[in-house]
């Protein structure tokens, strides 16, 4: 596989008021341009996530890849393109059961052991994070810094996505230090559109 852009943007339902929000601002970035999109909903039930998510791929599935966070059972039932699993959620191999051949396959890496490790598996991307201080989660993973990113990219010949604190301002420097992607979430809520867009541009 590899990133038709370098800009993966996660829709992380926390961050938004409702239903309505987050698909407002899912608009603005495809508007931009993005190819990619990641959601992410800890916050609702799985009625309410399914829901949102099913709303997700009548809108956007033909012109946009999604990825579900966590779920492999709801990725499934939304139709969704892909699944994207943490270390404390299903092993890359019970998920790959779960959604079979054809769809992408993501994993979460904090350090270079269990990078190491997520590359013997048949994940198609692994990810490593968080580069920077982020606010993203509660209890985020000690910081591995544009240090850990080349690190992981010697580790691994698979597509690698930085994610963790990763602004317009610092994006273009994580790119140089390996990453094929950088997954952003805070620094595209305000004026998704033109964020989406300014990251493009620098990301190239």
């Amino acid at each position: 596989m590899k990133f038709a852009k370098r800009l993966y943007p996660i829709v992380d339902r926390g961050c938004f008021p409702n239903s309505d929000a987050l698909l407002l601002t899912t608009a603005a970035l495809l508007a931009a341009g993005c190819t990619l999109i990641q959601y992410r909903n800890k916050q609702c039930n799985a009625r309410q996530t399914l829901d949102e998510a099913r709303e997700l791929k009548a809108r956007w599935g033909e012109s946009v890849k999604l990825i579900m966070n966590d779920r492999a059972d709801l990725c499934l039932a939304a139709g969704f393109d892909g699944l994207h699993v943490g270390q404390d959620d299903l092993s890359p191999e019970a998920a790959r059961r779960i959604i079979g051949p054809d769809r992408w396959l993501g994993v979460s890496t904090h350090n270079p052991e269990q990078l190491a490790v997520a590359d013997q598996t048949s994940a198609d991307y692994l990810a490593i994070g968080p580069v920077f201080a982020t606010q993203s989660k509660a209890n985020p993973d000690p910081v591995v810094g544009l240090a850990g990113v080349r690190r992981a990219k010697e580790l691994t010949r698979k597509p690698l996505v930085a994610i963790g604190g990763i602004t317009r301002a610092n994006a273009r420097s994580v790119i140089d230090a390996g990453a094929d992607a950088v997954a952003v979430i805070s620094d595209l809520l305000r004026d998704p559109r033109k964020s989406a867009e300014e990251f493009l541009q620098i990301l190239g």
